[in-house]
């Protein structure tokens, strides 16, 4: 047994005694396992000021502010025609006032839905011509679309008050 044991033993002894660097890998950590996979933190484009999209931005807050103003007379116009045709049927003098009313009020929300367009236009070329996103256009086209849907929320409230057909 030991006989055999012998050139077993022998083998595992020759096997240790070349030690010469390079033929062997190394048990180091290899570069890409220390390296850190953590994506860098993305920093903010830089943006210049551009004059005429201020102004854009600035026209439209002042246009949707008006137009809010406005709205929001003829919503008080519109409340009591639509209370009255309430009761009343389809074609009636009631249901065609308030109807004219519920149009006014859309001219309203035309006129805001335009403007986001425009805003939104805008952006889309400024992305095209490959620059950073304008943050007060981005404001102006935010406060804007908030005033549309606001107004699309107050039509179909007093839209759905009336008899449909």
């Amino acid at each position: 047994m030991i006989r055999h044991a012998a050139p077993v033993l022998l083998l595992f002894i020759a096997g240790c005694a070349d030690q010469r660097a390079g033929h062997f890998p190394s048990l180091l950590p290899r570069p890409i396992e220390t390296a850190s996979m953590i994506e860098p933190a993305a920093t903010a484009p830089v943006v210049a000021p551009d004059p005429a999209l201020d102004a854009k931005a600035a026209a439209a807050t002042q246009s949707t502010a008006a137009t809010h103003a406005a709205f929001a007379g003829a919503v008080a116009k519109a409340e009591p025609l639509v209370a009255a045709a309430q009761g009343s049927a389809i074609g009636s003098e009631a249901w065609i006032a308030a109807q004219t009313a519920l149009a006014q009020l859309d001219t309203y929300r035309a006129d805001s839905s335009a403007l986001v367009v425009d805003l939104e236009q805008a952006a889309i070329d400024r992305g095209a011509a490959g620059a950073p996103p304008y943050p007060a256009l981005d404001a102006a086209h935010d406060a804007v679309q908030a005033e549309l849907d606001a107004e699309a929320a107050t039509i179909g409230d007093l839209a759905a008050r009336l008899p449909q057909s």
